[in-house]
């Protein structure tokens, strides 16, 4: 389905044909949602796109710009969050949006992803004076501005899921906590990907390079490129946070490992004493046939005097325990 209008100081006109559209004075938009493979190839005839550039849009590679005589191309990517506003998934879910930039004509190709460019078209349909009176390299910066300004939300929830998990980890931490800082990790890991590159980009036509993007834009594409740069911040802020968490996380298992060892060894060591005695008097030797007297062996007192010492060893060295903080 391909959507194709001419839009100026005299509004917006709609074509069927898209050679016609191109030839129409003022700013043409095509606008493509879901193209197919036919769509596309008959778009790059019209408007004389490089096959590679169109190959790159399918391939769905790193966002680049990429600048030519005749147009500018610009790949971004969308991301959101598939796991719900609570739950993330393993790796965020990306799509590529694609836009060739002529001094006269726009083509959007957006698979999957259309509602970034929808909120712009559907500005361009309610007759928005600053896209209606500027060219299409400032159509191109609404579009991409709409796309950075979504990063920004999908941030917001990672900061949420953070706060919730750093509660976690001071309250009740379990094997659970532990999977959902590293799928977070995982997610910021995905996210900076996308960011880098998409700053790269934004940069190149934000130092006006391509010819298509006059001066006066340039300022718009600085705002854009400043935030990209804000985003890769908070990026690598977020990741200290769930790395410290994790810290926490560890050092609270370890904490509590090295409690448990240490009530352990306390036992270990007051029963070392007992097993010593026990094993003394668990000897049976005969008293009457042994040259060595042990009078113990034939004392009628002798087995509740050896338990109650045991007792008294055991309750002695427990005092000692607590008193150094042992226990």
């Amino acid at each position: 389905m391909i959507d194709a209008f001419v839009f100026g100081d005299d509004g917006i006109s709609r074509y069927d044909e898209l050679s016609a559209a191109r030839d129409a004075e003022g700013t043409t938009w095509i606008h493509a949602p879901e193209v197919t493979d036919a769509e596309l190839d008959a778009i790059a005839e019209t408007f004389a796109i490089h096959p590679l550039t169109v190959e790159d849009l399918r391939n769905g590679v790193r966002a680049k710009t990429e600048t030519f005589p005749e147009y500018t191309f610009v790949l971004l990517k969308t991301i959101t969050l598939a796991g719900g506003e609570t739950t993330f998934a393993e790796e965020l879910s990306t799509t590529p949006i694609g836009l060739f930039v002529g001094h006269d004509w726009v083509v959007s190709v957006s698979p999957g992803a259309g509602s970034a460019v929808d909120r712009v078209r559907h500005a361009v349909e309610r007759e928005d004076e600053r896209l209606l009176q500027h060219g299409a390299d400032f159509t191109a910066y609404r579009v991409i501005e709409v796309v950075v300004d979504d990063y920004f939300e999908v941030l917001d929830r990672v900061e949420d899921l953070i706060e919730a998990i750093e509660d976690e980890v001071i309250d009740s931490p379990d094997r659970e906590t532990l999977e959902r800082i590293n799928a977070v990790r995982r997610d910021l890991l995905s996210f900076r990907k996308q960011i880098w590159p998409a700053r790269e980009a934004v940069g190149v036509l934000a130092r006006g390079d391509p010819p298509q993007v006059q001066p006066q834009t340039e300022k718009y594409f600085r705002d854009v490129y400043d935030h990209l740069v804000q985003l890769a911040d908070l990026t690598e802020t977020y990741r200290d946070l769930v790395s410290g968490a994790r810290d926490i996380y560890l050092n609270a298992l370890s904490q509590s490992t090295n409690e448990v060892m240490k009530t352990l060894t306390v036992v270990a060591t007051i029963f070392i004493p007992l097993t010593f005695v026990a094993g003394v008097y668990g000897m049976n030797f005969d008293p009457a046939a042994s040259p060595y007297n042990m009078p113990e062996l034939g004392w009628a007192y002798g087995y509740p005097a050896v338990l109650v010492a045991m007792a008294l060893i055991g309750v002695a060295m427990l005092a000692y325990f607590r008193r150094q903080d042992y226990l």
